[in-house]
């Protein structure tokens, strides 16, 4: 058996080298020629099965009303606007061009409004509503629970915008205040420091100007003049006095030189109406002299503890 087998299989071999050397010898006689070995496909064939289309249609057909179908077949209203502007429109609309997305989509708007204009007086005979009645409120598709959670998360959105938007306008007014602090120092420092310069050239003898002090009161002039308003809400401020500046007021006088005020005049030195001997001259009087001098001055330690012994004993 095992004979039989290699001898089958020698013989296959044999044959398939035969063949080979065939198609060698056959290629390059010429006999070959390409596509005479590609395996073609057949084409397919499509079915025309009439019977089963008619029994498919006669299954799609259904005995309903035109209430339940509500099917129309229409063609376009009359184009007004080309009416209007003198152009001649056709009944069977030769004349668009497929290719034009506008005339085509106005052709799809005036056959549904042909369509729509036809169907309503037949849905009024059939007495059908076709506007929605004022009370009328449709089932949402969402319940209120939900609703009321987007919202929610809506304003809660919102909120967090104006607050970043509050936050982005805080900083920014921070920055320009802090520039114009910033401006405001550098220029009083600028003025400072001409005015330093101004008086050490006028201390020195360099300069005999004393132009710096005209131009403070210049300023405070123009400051004057362009308050306006201002100066008259400062005004009435004054009037309004404080009664923590009264009593002040009171206590310490309006303010003005205190230098000189108790030196004596040749008039005060002649008015004598205000001096009393007994008061001048008494004994016990502390602002005379023979007034005691530290009448009310602590003992030292040793006599604090001379009296503290003569206590305990």
């Amino acid at each position: 058996m095992a004979g039989d087998s290699m001898a089958e299989s020698t013989s296959d071999s044999e044959r398939s080298d035969l063949s080979d050397s065939e198609l060698q010898e056959a290629y390059s006689k010429g006999l070959l020629k390409p596509g005479l070995n590609v395996v073609e496909e057949a084409g397919k064939q499509g079915v025309n099965n009439v019977v089963g289309l008619k029994q498919c249609l006669e299954d799609f057909k259904k005995d309903l009303k035109w209430v339940e179908r509500l099917d129309m077949t229409n063609g376009p209203a009359a184009d007004i606007i080309a009416k209007a502007e003198g152009k001649c429109v056709g009944e069977d609309n030769s004349n668009i061009d497929p290719e034009d997305d506008f005339q085509r989509e106005m052709y799809f708007y005036r056959q549904a409004q042909a369509t729509a204009l036809d169907a309503l007086p037949r849905l009024q005979q059939l007495k059908i509503a076709t506007k929605r009645p004022d009370d009328y409120f449709a089932e949402m598709a969402k319940s209120d629970q939900h609703m009321q959670k987007i919202r929610v998360k809506m304003i809660s959105k919102q909120t967090s915008i104006e607050k970043s938007e509050k936050a982005k306008q805080l900083r920014a007014l921070r920055k320009y205040g802090k520039k114009v602090q910033v401006e405001v120092i550098q220029k009083r420092q600028k003025e400072k420091k001409a005015m330093m310069t101004a008086v050490k050239k006028y201390q020195k003898g360099l300069s005999d100007k004393l132009d710096f002090l005209e131009g403070d009161k210049a300023s405070l002039q123009g400051k004057k003049e362009g308050g306006g308003g201002a100066a008259v809400g400062s005004a009435q401020q004054k009037n309004k006095i404080n009664a923590k500046r009264k009593f002040k007021n009171e206590k310490f006088g309006f303010g003005g030189r205190k230098k000189g005020l108790k030196r004596n005049t040749k008039e005060s030195y002649d008015d004598v109406s205000s001096f009393k001997a007994k008061i001048a001259h008494a004994k016990n009087n502390h602002f005379g002299r023979g007034g005691k001098k530290n009448a009310n001055k602590r003992p030292g330690k040793r006599n604090r503890q001379k009296m503290k012994n003569r206590s305990q004993k």
